[in-house]
């Protein structure tokens, strides 16, 4: 009876210990739970931030198109703005005097070839950037803005044909006149022509910045 007893005792408690183990599992199960809830809801999170981040992307590339396009537009205006002004490059500092379209009208026929009919005209002239105290620095450009377009052309034209002209003691040239980010992409075209030459490829800019590789 006593063996029965003991017996009986023995599975009560073994019983009382698996139940301490349901309990301590429900108790670990139910943590599980929690902690995968948390975990979703932090993937949840995640994918609301990727949806956010790749709209905001989206826009931002649609925003730098925008820019792009802007900044195309805004150059070519400024470049038609400018289509009528040559850049002479090489005068010396105050050789204009104080009145820089006369001088300009004065020594125009030796740089242009021009028979002047009708006469050569200048809306405005002006030198390119501050004054300069320096004598020794590179002099600063004059741009002058011409009243007829079709005399612009021809003095570029001749320019382009002729090369350097000579003024007193200042080889002179004559360019036109671009808006900074088409000077910019030509000086990058032209930094091509030796690699080009090499190659003895030829080649051509065309205006304002195309180049052109056969």
């Amino acid at each position: 009876m006593e063996r029965i007893l003991h017996e009986i005792t023995a599975v009560s408690r073994r019983i009382e210990g698996v139940d301490a183990s349901l309990s301590s599992l429900t108790l670990e199960t139910k943590s599980m739970r929690s902690d995968i809830a948390g975990f979703q809801s932090r993937v949840t999170g995640l994918e609301h931030r990727m949806e956010s981040l790749e709209t905001q992307i989206a826009t931002s590339r649609d925003r730098d198109q925008d820019l792009l396009y802007l900044r195309s537009k805004l150059t070519d205006l400024e470049d038609r703005s400018r289509r009528d002004n040559i850049r002479l490059l090489g005068i010396g500092e105050h050789e204009e005097g104080t009145d820089i379209q006369t001088f300009l009208s004065s020594i125009h026929p030796k740089l242009t070839s021009l028979d002047s009919d009708p006469p050569l005209e200048f809306q405005r002239a002006h030198r390119e950037g501050p004054k300069r105290s320096d004598t020794s620095l590179r002099p600063r450009p004059i741009i002058a803005c011409l009243l007829r377009h079709n005399q612009t052309r021809q003095i570029l034209q001749t320019a382009r044909n002729h090369g350097p002209f000579l003024l007193g003691q200042y080889d002179i040239r004559i360019t036109a006149d671009y808006s900074k980010d088409t000077k910019e992409r030509r000086k990058a075209f032209l930094a091509l022509r030796p690699r080009l030459r090499q190659l003895e490829m030829k080649y051509g800019l065309f205006d304002p910045a195309r180049m052109w590789v056969t």
